[in-house]
């Protein structure tokens, strides 16, 4: 049996970090790993913004939890999409596809984004799909929390009228 010291130390070798890369590229698809290893659109909007809409989802037992956020132009198109997840590769390739997919879209086309249309591009395995579910529930709640500061604001706007 391995140490852990000895452990690592093996799977630093260039032999085996390629051993690795292979077996990771047989379970995996290229573009699902090309959005972990260098994921579009992480970060942060400005909450406090009224064309921003802010969608946290998972749940930290569990492991994957998810905060997408979009920003809306004055004619409902969005026009920047940002994310933090913290989760596993699949989750991080899940959001990254996502927000690019996001951008352009109004409003409804967003919310027609599905689990299913993030797991068949990135061909995710069986095992990973919720971490497709997330990213779609994500999408929604940040599209639900937009139209709610929307609402206010305009309830807003009347009250003072």
């Amino acid at each position: 049996m391995f140490s852990g010291k000895l452990f690592r130390a093996v799977c630093r070798t260039p032999a085996t970090q390629s051993v690795l890369r292979q077996a990771v590229r047989t379970k995996y698809s290229d573009k699902l790993i090309e959005h972990y290893e260098n994921p579009r659109n992480v970060g942060s909007l400005d909450t406090n913004d009224d064309s921003v809409g802010t969608g946290l989802v998972g749940a930290p037992a569990c492991g994957d939890v998810m905060r997408l956020q979009l920003k809306v132009d004055e004619n409902g198109i969005i026009t920047e999409t940002a994310f933090k997840t913290f989760g596993c590769g699949s989750a991080i390739a899940s959001s990254s596809l996502a927000t690019e997919k996001l951008k352009g879209k109004t409003l409804d086309e967003a919310a027609m984004l599905t689990n299913k249309d993030i797991a068949a591009e990135l061909l995710l395995p069986p095992v990973k799909l919720h971490c497709s579910m997330l990213a779609e529930e994500a999408v929604k709640a940040a599209i639900s929390n937009l139209q709610s500061k929307r609402l206010s604001a305009s309830k807003t706007e009347v009250s003072f009228n």
